[in-house]
C-alpha cells in the first residue's frame, strides 16, 4: 500500500486527489498540507474533500507531510513546491508536481532534485491532454512553415496564472517541432495597430470566467484551410486520475531505487 501525501490539499485539484486516493484499493491517504494560516489547517482532510472523516488532519508542517508518506503529490504554488521538493530530496521520497508557473530557477531546482529522487512534473496530467500534446507535435511537423499557429485557452475565474501551464507546454512543443526558441517567437495577445502578423510567431490568447474547467485549442491557419486541435475538460476528475497514475508510477520507481525526472509520456508509454 503506497502512502500518499498531498501538498495543496485545499485547492480544487488537491481535494479531487484526496477523493480518488481514499477510494483507491492500493493507495492510502497518509498526510496533507496547506500553507500556514490557511483556514483548512487543522481540519480533517476527508471532511475537507467531502468524503467524510478519515482521521488525517491538514497540517502546515512540510516536514510532517513528507515524513508520513512515500510519495507527495503537489498541486500548490511555487514557494510550497520548492519547500516540498527540498523535503522530499532530503528524505528520499517520491514527488509528483502539478504546480505550474515555476520560474527557470525553480525548474532548475526540481531538475537537480531529480538526480537524487524520482520526480514527475507535468503541467497537465490528463490522459486526453497528453494525447493532444502528441497530436500537436505531429501536426506541427507535418504542416511545416506554411501555417500560422495560434494557441487559445480559457479557464475558470479563480485561475491565477496566464497563459496556463498547458498552453505554455503546447507552445514549447510547437517551438521544438519548428526548431526555434519559444521566448523569441511568442506573442501574447494583440491590441491596437500591431501591423501584419510576423511569419513564424506563435500566438497566445487567454480568457477567464465562471467555472470553466479548461479548454485549449491550437489553430493552424493556412491558405484556403484551417486545422484546429482542441481539448475540452468537463471535469477535474480526469486530471486527478492522471495524477493518481503518476503517483503509482513514481512509487514504483522509488521502490526500484530509480531516480530521474519523468513526465506523463513515461506513464502513458507515449515516448518516441
Amino acid at each position: 500500500m503506497t502512502r500518499i501525501g498531498i501538498c495543496g490539499v485545499a485547492g480544487q485539484m488537491g481535494r479531487t486527489i484526496a477523493q480518488l486516493v481514499t477510494a483507491s484499493d492500493d493507495l492510502t491517504l497518509a498526510s496533507a498540507c496547506e500553507q500556514s494560516g490557511h483556514p483548512a489547517v487543522g481540519q480533517d482532510c476527508g471532511e475537507l474533500a467531502g468524503v467524510g472523516h478519515v482521521g488525517i488532519e491538514v497540517s502546515s508542517d512540510m516536514e510532517e507531510l513528507v515524513n508520513a508518506c512515500d510519495v507527495v503529490i503537489d498541486f500548490s504554488h511555487a514557494d510550497s513546491t520548492m519547500a516540498v521538493t527540498a523535503a522530499c530530496r532530503e528524505t528520499r521520497k517520491g514527488l509528483v508536481i502539478g504546480t505550474t508557473g515555476l520560474t527557470d530557477g525553480q525548474l532548475a531546482t526540481v531538475k537537480s532534485a531529480a538526480t537524487d529522487i524520482p520526480v514527475l512534473m507535468s503541467p497537465n496530467m490528463s490522459v486526453g491532454v497528453n494525447i493532444t500534446f502528441k497530436l500537436v507535435e505531429m501536426a506541427t511537423k507535418a504542416l511545416g512553415e506554411d501555417v500560422d499557429i495560434e494557441i487559445f485557452e480559457i479557464h475558470h475565474s479563480l485561475k491565477n496564472d496566464s497563459p496556463s501551464g498547458t498552453a505554455v507546454r503546447l507552445g514549447e512543443i510547437v517551438a521544438d517541432a519548428r526548431d526555434v526558441v519559444l521566448s523569441e517567437q511568442a506573442i501574447h495577445g494583440r491590441e491596437g495597430h500591431t501591423g501584419v502578423r510576423q511569419r513564424g510567431t506563435i500566438g497566445f490568447h487567454s480568457a477567464r470566467g465562471g467555472d470553466i474547467v479548461g479548454e485549449h485549442t491550437v489553430v493552424y491557419a493556412g491558405t484556403g484551410e484551417r486545422v484546429e486541435i482542441t481539448h475540452r475538460a468537463q471535469s477535474r476528475v480526469n486530471f486527478g486520475a492522471g495524477a493518481i497514475r503518476a503517483g503509482r508510477f513514481i512509487s514504483a520507481r522509488r521502490d526500484a531505487g530509480e531516480v530521474g525526472l519523468y513526465d506523463m509520456d513515461s506513464v502513458l508509454g507515449l515516448g518516441a
